[in-house]
């Protein structure tokens, strides 16, 4: 290693697209690449340059085989006799693709990007923990949620694979979270200390100045020039509780449309179906506009613009946030970045690790009170007192959440790593 540069390779079910892990990955790699250390990707799907990836369709969660492994072990009380066979083929096969993809960039380091964390692809999982044990390849396993977390995971007749890899608890792989409640859950359940790193945004670089790029994102939706833009930018999926953000809209004294910028994920698109009939019976517009919004600028196949989501939020009047869960919130984060309003529940970790730090926002518990529709109401009719509430949350965010801080602990943490 010339220089002190390690050759990473990051390892994931995916890296594309718009999800939290994907972004957060990017992140890592833009300050790992910064302190001069080389990143490139095994994963079942990504958009990162093609020399720098390893593409493997079985990593990814969504291969038919895969899926078909997460429905017996994950849908059903008792799984067929026939599964263990399957997994066992499948993680041989990841397994060796792995040996593959070390050999091929001469790899020092494997980062997990949630693939030890959460079992959406078992085989990878009990490959990678395989693999760990057979080379003692120094691993940072970047858990940004856990099994324990997800209702659909817990009583499933796979215990013996979440015990085996989800986490993997060999000597020589460092744990991260990014919350305080996920090491404390962590240290009680499996026995092992972790390092605290919480999600990051360039705050050390201002966002760059509005164009007329997304002049007219407005049109192009559909929206109504007067109507207040409340935008939702999550994924549609339960835990994100989308029919708070559509309770406010109708409580409001303005019109309001609510647009959501990712798509449904892997938890199907019943709850998207549920949402768009809740807004039509309630009376409130109600936009999934996935399709035109992406991390970069582009356009559709058939030549509309698909505007980023930097461009979702300088259009934005406010910001919805009503999470019942996260593992730490990069929609706050983008937000405080961006200086936009804010309505949010008050998520455990967001009242853990983020509350104390004092951010002017407007947050609520379980339900949108008449106090917290006058507060919005309030903040959208005072321009003065947002700019001020925006300038205060974003030196917070510099002080707690930039690129520096993330710079220093992945420092402290490779030297933790590699020394062992």
């Amino acid at each position: 290693m010339a220089n002190n540069q390690i050759r990473i390779g990051f390892v994931a079910t995916r890296l594309e697209g718009t999800d939290g892990v994907s972004l957060e990955t990017n992140k890592w790699v833009d300050v790992l690449k910064r302190l001069r250390h080389e990143c490139f990707c095994f994963c079942g799907g990504s958009d990162w340059p093609e020399d720098h990836v390893y593409m493997v369709p079985e990593a990814h969660f969504k291969h038919p085989d895969i899926l078909k492994i997460s429905e017996t072990l994950f849908k059903y009380k008792r799984r067929s006799k026939d599964i263990a066979r399957t997994i066992h083929k499948l993680k041989e096969h990841l397994k060796a693709e792995l040996y593959h993809f070390v050999k091929k960039f001469d790899l020092n380091l494997f980062i997990v990007e949630n693939a030890l964390s959460l079992p959406m692809n078992v085989p990878l999982g009990v490959a990678l923990a395989e693999f760990i044990c057979e080379t003692s390849m120094p691993t940072i396993a970047h858990h940004h949620d856990f099994w324990w977390e997800r209702t659909r995971y817990i009583g499933a007749p796979a215990d013996d694979y979440l015990r085996s890899a989800f986490p993997c608890t060999m000597a020589t792989v460092c744990h991260v979270v990014i919350n305080s409640v996920a090491a404390r859950e962590l240290a009680f359940r499996a026995g092992v200390g972790s390092i605290l790193i919480p999600n990051a945004l360039d705050f050390n670089s201002s966002p760059s100045l509005p164009d007329s790029y997304a002049d007219d994102m407005r049109q192009e939706l559909g929206i109504k020039e007067k109507s207040t833009l409340l935008l939702q930018p999550t994924r549609i999926v339960p835990r994100k509780r989308i029919e708070m953000a559509i309770t406010l809209a109708r409580r409001m004294n303005t019109e309001c449309v609510v647009v959501v910028t990712h798509k449904s994920g892997d938890e199907g698109i019943k709850y998207q179906m549920f949402l768009k009939e809740f807004a039509d019976l309630i009376g409130v517009e109600f936009l999934c506009a996935a399709n035109r919004f992406n991390y970069l600028r582009q356009t559709t196949p058939d030549g509309r613009k698909v505007y980023s989501i930097a461009d979702a939020y300088r259009q934005a009047d406010l910001v919805t946030y009503p999470s019942a869960i996260e593992g730490f919130g990069n929609a706050f984060l983008e937000t405080i970045y961006y200086r936009r309003p804010i309505v949010m529940e008050a998520y455990e970790i967001f009242k853990c690790d983020i509350q104390p730090k004092g951010f002017n926002i407007i947050w609520f518990e379980n339900f949108i009170s008449w106090e917290i529709v006058e507060q919005t109401q309030k903040i959208l009719c005072n321009p003065d007192l947002a700019l001020e509430w925006s300038d205060q949350n974003y030196q917070l965010g510099l002080r707690y959440y930039s690129y520096q801080m993330l710079e220093k602990r992945l420092v402290a943490l490779l030297e933790h790593c590699m020394g062992r």
